[in-house]
């Protein structure tokens, strides 16, 4: 693959260089506000990007508001039950329609001008933009054409993804590595545990998505809340589709809440950009919603359900959770000093990636790069 360096994202003649051992991306990558404006303007909007879970809008009615890069759209539950995300703004002077989730009832309603639009976008009411009469429309204003611009959007078991641009690969094309790794995962026994609030980390989005990804830190971070030896372990690289497995001759079916580590045979996959999900066998799955803030500053959730129609009562549900909390404190605070360490000029080559161990990071970074320079 052969990256070229644009003056819109910066220098990267180091990360280009040749080499059996490849140099991971420049301090630009993660810090500057141009890379970060490139992220917004190219690669988000023209990516499948998770944005949300759809159990949190399980009414006809409700909507939620989230951003993709800086474009606000407005996903909305509607009276045929199926989630659509429309932009966010009021085709009379671009309001931002919805501020907050809520349930909207029939309407969306701007509070400017009083200009409605059905669950489903269209233009349903104009009050007196004609004039006195709260019924006119000016000659030549035709309400069909004024409805709210509609999203791609598709939603995957519980999760809510949109592409901006409208031009990304065929959803089922983007989900199938994912799928054909699920080994006959069965989403209809699957029953959600929580959703866990992991705030705003400080740290760059790509740091906690290559974190995911590769495996090295494993036994060295996760060493008293995990039991999976580095040499178990093995990359992924599908495409789009980076991560990494590992195969355990004995397993804990600690997978229940019952255990207080994580040590179970387990899939780490992700999509690019930001799609995370986790297999751990025999009966859990996570999905984490990533969603990139600025140059230094990510919201994470996780979501938590059993895959084997187990419901855990609260207790188990607090145990499995609270492990979670801990298994992520630990991330974090590598990829919160990850993003301190590029403010050395020590760090300015990007330092080394593993050829074993961090080929699917290097991979996701290549994209990366990609995206932003097309």
């Amino acid at each position: 693959m052969s990256l070229i360096a644009t003056d819109k994202v910066g220098n990267l003649d180091a990360f280009n260089e040749s080499g059996a051992v490849k140099r991971g991306l420049p301090p630009f990558a993660y810090t500057s506000e141009q890379f970060w404006e490139a992220e917004k303007n190219e690669l988000f909007p023209s990516s499948w990007v998770l944005v949300g879970f759809a159990h949190e809008m399980d009414k006809p009615g409700d909507a939620m508001p989230v951003n993709v890069g800086d474009n606000p759209i407005v996903l909305v539950r509607n009276r045929d039950n199926t989630i659509k995300a429309f932009h966010n703004v009021c085709r009379h002077r671009c309001l931002k329609l919805v501020d907050k989730a809520q349930n909207v009832g029939r309407m969306l309603k701007c509070p400017y001008h009083a200009w409605a639009y059905g669950l489903d976008g269209e233009l349903r009411t104009t009050p007196y933009f004609g004039g006195e009469d709260p019924q006119s429309v000016p000659e030549g204003f035709d309400p069909k054409e004024h409805g709210l611009k509609e999203v791609n959007c598709a939603v995957w078991y519980d999760w809510i993804f949109v592409n901006v641009s409208g031009d990304a690969q065929p959803f089922e094309t983007f989900i199938e590595p994912v799928k054909s790794r699920l080994e006959g995962l069965d989403f209809d026994q699957a029953k959600l545990v929580g959703v866990i609030d992991l705030g705003v980390i400080d740290t760059n989005w790509k740091f906690l998505m290559e974190n995911f990804i590769e495996p090295y830190h494993v036994q060295f971070v996760h060493s008293s809340t995990t039991d999976q030896p580095l040499v178990d372990h093995y990359t992924v690289n599908d495409g789009h589709c980076q991560g990494s497995a590992v195969d355990l001759d004995e397993t804990d079916e600690g997978g229940d809440g019952s255990g207080d580590t994580l040590a179970v045979s387990s899939r780490y996959l992700t999509l690019f950009p930001t799609f995370v999900f986790g297999r751990y066998f025999p009966d859990q799955m996570g999905v984490h919603l990533n969603i990139p803030l600025g140059p230094n500053k990510t919201l994470q959730r996780r979501a938590i359900y059993m895959t084997d129609g187990t419901e855990l009562d609260a207790e188990s549900a607090e145990k499995l959770k609270q492990l979670w909390v801990d298994v992520h404190k630990e991330d974090h605070e590598m990829c919160i000093r990850l993003q301190e360490g590029r403010k050395s000029v020590v760090a300015q080559s990007g330092g080394v990636l593993s050829p074993h161990w961090e080929d699917s990071v290097r991979n996701f970074q290549e994209q990366v790069v990609a995206a932003v320079s097309e």
